[in-house]
């Protein structure tokens, strides 16, 4: 992995998705994507904001509730190319990504989505990118 960060353990992590979990288990790569083609994920994502977090849980595939976990990276992780090297430089969103598990460690149960505006425009930008053939995830 490139620009692996040294991780803080002090550092809250978040992981959004629409999978049900439980305090130790563990997320791993190799499950198909919540986004894109649904390729079989060669990373997982997380971010050290409760925003980027939210979007991970309103943006994925599936019919369950939105769910977003406290996570603890079990080894290394990376800035997420597909944010920090296109849209935001200098990581703001502070999203990252790893090929070792992350441990669930508690659920964030109260957690205030988008507007349902900006979510619709959102999704509207995805489909227009899939319709170009650009994937939103590049691995």
């Amino acid at each position: 992995m490139k620009d692996q960060k040294t991780i803080d353990y002090t550092q809250t992590f978040y992981h959004g998705t629409k999978a049900v979990l439980k305090p130790d288990d563990l997320i791993e790569v190799g499950f198909h994507s919540n986004y894109g083609k649904r390729k079989q994920a060669k990373y997982i994502y997380l971010s050290a904001t409760l925003d980027a977090a939210i979007w991970g849980a309103e943006l994925a595939q599936g019919e369950g509730a939105e769910r977003i976990y406290i996570v603890e990276p079990t080894g290394s992780i990376e800035d997420d190319p597909n944010l920090t090297d296109k849209k935001f430089p200098g990581n703001p969103t502070k999203s990252y990504r790893s090929q070792h598990p992350f441990k669930v460690i508690g659920e964030v149960t109260e957690w205030q989505g988008h507007a349902p505006e900006q979510l619709q425009a959102m999704k509207k930008h995805l489909e227009a990118l899939k319709a170009k053939g650009i994937e939103a995830i590049e691995e």
